[in-house]
């Protein structure tokens, strides 16, 4: 088994040194919210791109058959 990490005791942990990577208030939800667009907007892109890619499959499906009219 591992053994667990020593941390100094004046050390808190977890914490960042010196504040750095805090973000004043407020701006978390501006940045929950950005990315949460940017995640419905690459949805939208693959949705988009997979829809294209079948409308040419199913379009291209008669010139693979090889249009022998049966």
């Amino acid at each position: 088994m591992a053994r667990e990490p020593h941390y100094p005791e004046d050390a808190p942990v977890g914490d960042p040194v010196g504040g750095a990577g805090k973000t004043p208030p407020g701006e978390d939800e501006a940045a929950g919210s950005r990315r949460t667009r940017h995640l419905v907007t690459g949805a939208a892109i693959g949705i988009g791109s997979a829809a294209l890619v079948a409308a040419l499959l199913y379009a291209n499906r008669s010139r693979k058959a090889g249009d022998d009219p049966k």
